[in-house]
């Protein structure tokens, strides 16, 4: 899914992301569905904040595998890469943000990033869920 670089690109991500695994067998009222959509959720907000660059779109991939979907975002700020929990600081115990990421550590079997060229970068994740 190409979408704009916009927070009402952020919100379709998650709700398309929640269509697709409904399609797949995933329920939308379970709990690995929540999961997996919290995981776009994040990337995809990350992208449209950290990663945005004017007039360009950002993607977002789903991958069914057997008990594992690999969620990926394609964003066009390759400069800016996630800081992985537990190197950088945590953030103001008062600060609204900055958490985001260690959700996705917790859920996620794994993840990581990598700059596809000198436009973009693919920021992914692979969540378990029961079959």
């Amino acid at each position: 899914m190409r979408l704009s670089s916009s927070h009402r690109g952020a919100r379709l991500a998650r709700l398309l992301c929640a269509q697709q695994l409904d399609e797949w067998g995933i329920p939308r009222t379970g709990s690995a569905s929540a999961v997996i959509t919290a995981v776009v959720a994040e990337f995809a907000a990350n992208a449209v904040t950290h990663g945005r660059t004017p007039g360009r779109d950002f993607e977002v991939r789903l991958t069914l595998a057997a008990e594992l979907v690999r969620v990926e975002v394609i964003d066009t700020r390759p400069d800016r890469l996630p800081r992985a929990p537990g190197i950088s600081p945590p953030p103001p115990l008062d600060s609204t943000g900055g958490r985001g990421l260690l959700l996705v550590a917790a859920y996620a079997e794994r993840w990581g990033w990598v700059v596809r060229d000198p436009y973009t970068k693919l920021v992914w994740a692979e969540v378990g869920y029961d079959a």
